[in-house]
Formats: structure tokens, sequence, C-alpha cells
């Protein structure tokens, strides 16, 4: 999101009474909030009530998350309409609190950790080496990816970034 908002020439800012930075960009599709929760990651839920509000979105089909995701190999991307939370403990708290599962998400790729109990520690431990470089160039085709949604329909934008990298 950091990306997204400094190539619309903002930063992200934290508000009075909210639980995340956040920057509304002016785009084709008319003004977007980009946000990211300062709770932690298995609360990020708890950012939402105050961020709706303050920008009346009532209607969860503009709602989009772009979350870590194991199950996709680094560097693959997928943009999906609802379906299940795959044990991430943030798409948990975010579907507690809208009470659905119904929403837009990017998911992006970090791959399985070599075992199952360093789950944890493969996305919060902050990458070095090779994992760094590569993690950098992810960032930059998630927010390619967000910048599809802001230019075409989802559906169109689904097809264009679940389709990159040869599938």
């Amino acid at each position: 999101m950091r990306l997204l908002a400094s190539r619309h020439g903002t930063k992200l800012v934290l508000e009075s009474r909210q639980r995340c930075v956040s920057a509304t960009i002016t785009t084709p599709v008319g003004r977007v909030t980009l946000a990211v929760p300062t709770t932690f990651m298995n609360e990020s839920g708890a950012a939402l009530p105050p961020l709706l509000r303050r920008v009346s979105l009532t209607d969860l089909s503009g709602l989009v998350v772009a979350h870590d995701e194991l199950d996709l190999e680094p560097g693959r991307l997928r943009l999906k309409w609802g379906g299940g939370l795959a044990g991430h403990n943030g798409l948990r708290s975010i579907a507690s609190v809208l009470g659905t599962q119904e929403f837009g998400r990017l998911r992006i790729g970090v791959g399985k950790p070599p075992t199952k109990e360093q789950g944890a520690d493969w996305v919060l431990r902050p990458p070095t080496g090779a994992r760094k470089a590569a993690l950098a160039s992810d960032v930059a085709a998630a927010a390619d990816a967000l910048e599809e949604l802001l230019s075409v329909p989802f559906d169109e934008a689904q097809r264009r970034v679940n389709a990159a990298k040869g599938e």
C-alpha cells in the first residue's frame, strides 16, 4: 500500500481515532482509500469499523484485502472474491468483524516454510538476502495488480492478474 500511495504522490498517515495508516487517492474510478492496519496482524479486523465509517463504505464490493499466502509460491499473485480463510488469522479477524468472508482479496505468495512449526517465523521474521530482494519485486507486482483494479472491473483484473507468470 505504501508503494501504491507513493505512486500517486502521497503517503500513508495515521489519523485520529483510526487503527490504521491510510491515504485517499484519486483514480480513474474515483477516490480510493488505501490502508494498512496498525494492529497486530491477528487483529486486523479491528481497524475496519472506524475506517469504513470514515470513508462511508457500506458496499463490500469496494473492499480488497491484500495479504500473504503460504499456499502460493513466492512471486505468485492471485486476485479472488470470497472463499475460505486457509488458517490465516488476519483474514479470520476481518471476516469476523465484517460478518462475511465475501470480500476481495489479493493473495501474495510467500511460500511454505521448511516445516509447519516455522509458519509464524516464516511470515513475521524480516527477510534477508535473496528473499529480501525477491520480496521487493513481489511488492511492486502487488502494487501493479492493485493498479489493475483501479482501471478495469474486478473480474477483468482477476483474469489479468491470475494469468500473469504464464498461467
